[in-house]
């Protein structure tokens, strides 16, 4: 019994003397939020004061164009408005450098130069934030300029990526604008052909099996996706992130577009309103067109036959659900092709 009641007393002193730790890990917690939470705002990020610029400014340590540059903000970078004197502003530039709400991202894109947020006086012009009266409309038109900029031959180093987070930024401070889905679209797509660029170039590009070679980043595309459900930007985003699971190099084998005609298949029906789907369903016709030639080299007539009759079945059904697409009419082209025996994929051998 004695024993007993001195293990009740042992187990009752570490109850206690774990809620003690737990009670004093959960206060630390506290005043470090606390802290946290306080030094930010001591330091100026007021998120409603949040805008950004459409043209490169100095950020000067004084109200003063002859005083001490500090730093330069691009368009599309962030800045928080502590206070305005005159025409110039005190802000806190390029606070999104630090303040990255996904903590997975990629930085924004390997060429720029990295940028370090810093206080002090930008000129009072070309500043556009949340409460700019038609600021979405302003943030959005000059992303599309640069955007079509970024398109042209010897076009500006920066625009692409200027373009980016000038949509991004339509998206993120008016997201009940009517233009806000297309934004959120362009800074996603912007971002995924320069990254698939850039990867596209490298020695593993080729690799026949998509887990060999690195990955677009899909957290924009995912972000469309979860916030603009159902509409046509959430179909294009699916579309485009198909990329990341594509054979980088058939190599003339059919494992390669057998499996792609399912996923383009599948995408079909999950988004069959979407832009793409007619895109996605010619896609597969061609995989199964390709397919056809590649057993016949293989001598395998029964897939062979099994693929063209798959062909001449998506192709029709690419008729029937988009019957003024051009991709039922080059399906059809395919569809032909394979049954006048005429190799679709590499050269034909009459």
């Amino acid at each position: 019994m004695a024993s007993t009641l001195r293990g009740n007393r042992v187990g009752r002193r570490l109850i206690a003397s774990l809620g003690v730790v737990l009670l004093s890990a959960a206060l630390a917690s506290t005043v470090a939020d606390a802290q946290t939470k306080a030094q930010k705002q001591a330091a100026g990020y007021d998120r409603a004061a949040r805008a950004t610029v459409l043209h490169n400014a100095n950020v000067y340590i004084a109200a003063d164009a002859n005083a001490q540059k500090l730093s330069e903000v691009t368009p599309g970078h962030e800045v928080v408005v502590v206070e305005r004197s005159g025409p110039w502003v005190r802000v806190f530039a390029n606070t999104d450098v630090e303040d990255d709400s996904d903590p997975d991202a990629k930085p924004e894109f390997a060429e720029e130069e990295i940028v370090t947020p810093a206080s002090g006086w930008i000129r009072d012009k070309g500043i556009v934030g949340p409460n700019t009266p038609d600021g979405d409309a302003i943030l959005f038109g000059a992303a599309a300029t640069l955007e079509e900029e970024a398109e042209q031959p010897h076009s500006p180093k920066y625009a692409a990526s200027e373009a980016h987070l000038l949509y991004a930024r339509v998206a993120d401070y008016y997201p009940d604008s009517p233009l806000a889905g297309e934004a959120a679209w362009r800074a996603a797509d912007v971002r995924w052909q320069l990254e698939k660029r850039d990867l596209s170039s490298l020695p593993s590009a080729k690799e026949q099996d998509a887990s060999l070679r690195p990955t677009i980043y899909e957290g924009e595309m995912r972000k469309v996706i979860k916030q603009y459900p159902g509409s046509k930007y959430a179909a294009m985003a699916a579309y485009e992130m198909l990329d990341n699971r594509l054979c980088g190099d058939w190599q003339g084998l059919p494992k390669c577009p057998e499996m792609e005609t399912g996923l383009y298949q599948k995408y079909a029906q999950q988004y069959p309103d979407g832009p793409r789907a007619a895109e996605a369903l010619y896609n597969a016709v061609y995989r199964q067109g390709s397919l056809v030639t590649m057993y016949t080299v293989e001598e395998n007539r029964k897939r062979a036959e099994a693929a063209a009759d798959r062909t001449q079945a998506i192709a029709q059904d690419l008729k029937a659900k988009y019957p003024q697409s051009d991709y039922a009419a080059r399906a059809a082209s395919i569809a032909f092709k394979v049954q006048q025996g005429i190799a679709v994929y590499g050269t034909d051998r009459d």
